[in-house]
């Protein structure tokens, strides 16, 4: 007789405990724990059931493990296949996850629909929507593909089958929270469910060499939902990110084991579907506006991707509310707080009666210390109301004593910007060694006030 026993499961983290805590000592996460019935053994049961499948398994020396090169299968979106890898390779377990209508869906099915022809179907699983919602959805994108084939199924058995009678050459799951398998006896979106689910899945890419797309939930904190053991299980993790009141929208690889992690994907959401933008850069100045003071232009590294972004700054005399307010949209506030401390200890520039609002255009998240020149800059040019030039870019890294530090990929920061026609650039001194301008005449600052006077010096 199977002996059962109860533990508590953490939903964040997976961590099982005894007996039920208010908070995991694994994750610190409160009220997490849920009461789950483990059936002692029956893992290790079907563990050797899957073995068995497909007879016993032997070592193989290295050097006489057979190799053939992974051809990749290029999906149609040049900026999925870039954070891809240069493609999706078969066989791979691929999870994208993002915030709630951030448009997750609405990628996988483009995905999916450029993946299917009529001799290499595509199954697209729906656990949340009807197949008259995905078809709606669809239409309104205008995509009509022949070889795409809905399914409205939870039940990762009745999956399974399907995959056997449709035999497709790609598979996506939306969303893996919402299968759940028979022989679990918990509920859909637990961790054991999503543990259990997703490892089948993992198993019938491998043995199938089809690639499989899993569509994941997130967290109040922007983690993934469910077990840590889903991120270490899959080849590929992809974010798609964004504010949902701006169209831009950042697809980031943060795991890849067949490419690098280091590329960015930039979208736009319109009417039709995630539209790519190939040169995102020229389309995030596109509505600047010249000769304004407090808009400075710095250049971001997504990943190995340089954009040039704008960053507005606005200073106003407070009124009667003390302390004065600090807004930060796409920056840091933390950071904020520092640069404005800096600009007036180090620069004498008067901000304790001023409020200030730092705004990244284009709802982008802007998080490397290299716009720190370019936001005290655009914060002292809305004090003075001088304009910054509009030919000016501006890139560096400030210490608390006012001195600015080099930033890495200068080279190819300053070959972005003069691409879309910049002729000037400040950046630090000390990261200027060796370095070849390429067409676009540089500045090297060493302080905080030598860059802030170059910058805001009358034409």
């Amino acid at each position: 007789m199977t002996k059962k026993r109860t533990v508590f499961v953490c939903e964040s983290c997976g961590a099982s405990q005894p007996k039920w805590l208010g908070q995991c000592p694994a994750c610190r996460a409160w009220n997490t724990l849920t009461r789950m019935v483990v059936d002692e053994g029956a893992g290790e049961r079907r563990a050797f059931r899957a073995a068995q499948a497909g007879g016993a398994a032997h070592a193989v020396r290295l050097r006489d493990v057979p190799t053939a090169p992974a051809g990749r299968r290029m999906l149609g979106l040049s900026e999925l296949d870039r954070v891809l890898g240069g493609g999706v390779v078969p066989g791979s377990l691929v999870l994208l996850g993002g915030e709630p209508g951030i448009g997750k869906s609405t990628l996988v099915l483009q995905a999916a629909s450029l993946l299917s022809t009529p001799s290499a179907p595509v199954l697209y699983v729906s656990g949340e929507e009807s197949a008259e919602q995905v078809k709606l959805r669809a239409q309104r994108m205008g995509l009509d593909p022949d070889g795409l084939y809905l399914l409205a199924e939870t039940n990762l058995d009745a999956i399974l089958a399907e995959f056997e009678h449709l035999r497709p050459h790609a598979v996506v799951v939306d969303s893996i929270q919402t299968l759940y398998w028979d022989q679990a006896t918990s509920t859909a979106g637990s961790v054991t469910q999503v543990r259990e689910c997703a490892g089948q899945l993992m198993r019938l890419a491998k043995a199938t060499h089809v690639p499989v797309f899993l569509v994941g939930h997130v967290t109040k904190a922007g983690d993934l939902a469910g077990p840590r053991v889903l991120e270490h299980m899959v080849d590929v993790v992809l974010y798609l990110e964004g504010d949902r009141f701006h169209s831009y929208r950042l697809l980031r690889g943060v795991k890849n084991r067949f490419g690098s992690t280091n590329e960015v994907g930039v979208f736009e959401m319109k009417g039709q579907g995630l539209v790519e933008i190939p040169n995102p850069s020229e389309a995030f100045l596109a509505e600047r506006l010249k000769g304004a003071p407090g808009s400075a232009v710095t250049v971001t590294m997504e990943g190995s991707r340089p954009l040039l972004v704008e960053i507005q700054a606005l200073a106003s005399t407070a009124g009667q509310q003390v302390p004065p307010r600090r807004t930060a949209n796409g920056v840091d506030l933390n950071r904020l707080l520092l640069l404005a401390a800096v600009l007036t200890k180090r620069y004498g520039l008067a901000l304790g009666g001023q409020d200030l609002f730092v705004n990244v255009v284009g709802g982008l998240q802007v998080s490397e210390p290299a716009a720190d020149l370019a936001v005290a800059t655009a914060i002292a040019s809305s004090m003075r109301g001088v304009p910054i030039a509009d030919d000016l870019v501006i890139i560096g890294e400030i210490g608390l004593s006012g001195e600015l530090r080099s930033v890495g990929h200068i080279e190819r920061r300053l070959a972005e910007a003069a691409g879309l026609g910049f002729q000037r650039a400040i950046a630090p001194r000390a990261g200027l060694r060796g370095v070849t301008a390429g067409g676009i005449a540089v500045q090297g600052m060493r302080t905080l006030g030598e860059a802030l006077d170059a910058a805001l010096r009358p034409a």
